[in-house]
């Protein structure tokens, strides 16, 4: 189910929010989903600090009860002591598939529509002993405590550190490149833009499509962005002509639990020029391995497997559930990712690289 699922925000709940945020004394506005809208189902005024405060949440005070039910999905929207709003999202283990699934991927219709600006932070919960006082705390000491870094991170720290005391510049073979992500196989650089729309993947939630492209000085540049695309709507954005990568972020329900699968597809149409698709075929794995590390920096994980085209009008859900193995069937009719017969041409092969001089 998508981000932009048909889930929108009532009149009522907006007014009631910009009150909140206008005159300061309330504490806790519970949201839920009824009647595919998100309304207001209950508000508590501020009586002590934050702190004091969260119990509120879940334990029924003397003339007062839980905002809570243990097994009932909810957002809070939650006034911090400082300017700005936490946004909870409580979505317990009991609750059923079809809820989940439906207040997972609504969460950001909530702070988008009522003003993303107003939420300084977020807290995902399953369970009551989440939503504590004591438990807050240890959510803003993870956020402030120093992340450990990787081999890979560390690795690439080195490399920046190297940059800078050369004086900006990083020396790959015969050529200067200035590479924010360290050193790729053929040393092509990511601009700020690729690597920041890569990154906002993890955090979106959505059916989110980046496309990227190699210019002609060979280096990797942010081609589109579409926020909510489709499986089926992957042919309309993959250009037909000219190669090109893809990041794709698509949730579904074929497993259990759910999942949202990012994954790497590299569309080389057979008509393309035969240097672009040299150079595709080149940077092919070093581009998928950078994607991996932006995104394992945003604390999300690219899948395994790579998707490769020789016709971007294939892509559809059909092709992605099956080179993904979500379906124990057959190769889509049409599709280049059906197997060969014995003896026959494979559906695709990138181009290989040119022979050595001798």
């Amino acid at each position: 189910m998508s981000a932009t699922s048909g889930i929108t925000v009532s009149d009522e709940l907006t007014s009631a929010f910009g009150d909140a945020v206008q005159n300061g004394d309330v504490r806790f506005l519970k949201v839920i989903i009824r009647n595919e809208s998100l309304v207001l189902d209950d508000s508590k005024p501020i009586r002590g600090s934050l702190e004091q405060d969260f119990d509120r949440l879940t334990i029924a005070q003397s003339e007062e009860r839980a905002l809570l039910d243990e097994k009932v999905p909810a957002y809070v929207l939650t006034k911090l002591d400082e300017a700005g709003w936490l946004a909870i999202f409580y979505v317990p283990d009991e609750a059923n598939v079809r809820d989940k699934m439906l207040y997972a991927s609504t969460r950001n219709n909530l702070t988008k529509s009522l003003g993303a600006a107003h939420f300084t932070d977020s807290l995902f919960a399953t369970k009551f002993e989440e939503l504590t006082a004591d438990a807050y705390k240890r959510h803003l000491a993870h956020l402030n405590a120093p992340k450990p870094m990787s081999e890979r991170e560390k690795e690439m720290a080195a490399v920046k550190a190297a940059e800078r005391e050369a004086g900006g510049s990083y020396y790959e073979g015969s050529r200067a490149r200035r590479n924010p992500l360290g050193s790729q196989a053929m040393g092509l650089t990511w601009d700020q833009e690729s690597e920041d729309a890569v990154r906002e993947m993890g955090s979106s939630g959505d059916r989110r499509l980046v496309i990227l492209v190699i210019d002609s000085q060979e280096n990797t540049k942010l081609h589109s962005v579409v926020a909510e695309c489709s499986p089926d709507a992957l042919t309309a954005y993959i250009p037909e002509s000219v190669p090109s990568y893809a990041f794709y972020a698509y949730p579904h329900t074929f497993t259990q639990p759910p999942r949202r699968d990012i994954v790497f597809i590299y569309s080389c149409p057979s008509a393309s020029p035969v240097r672009q698709r040299m150079i595709y075929s080149s940077a092919f794995l070093s581009t998928y391995r950078a994607g991996k590390v932006v995104l394992g920096d945003a604390g999300e994980s690219l899948v395994e497997r790579k998707i490769e085209t020789s016709d971007p009008k294939e892509l559809n859900e059909e092709f992605l559930k099956f080179e993904l193995g979500l379906t124990s069937t057959s190769a889509p009719a049409g599709s280049g990712a059906a197997a060969p017969a014995s003896g026959g041409d494979k559906a695709f092969a990138r181009p290989k690289g040119p022979g050595r001089k001798r």
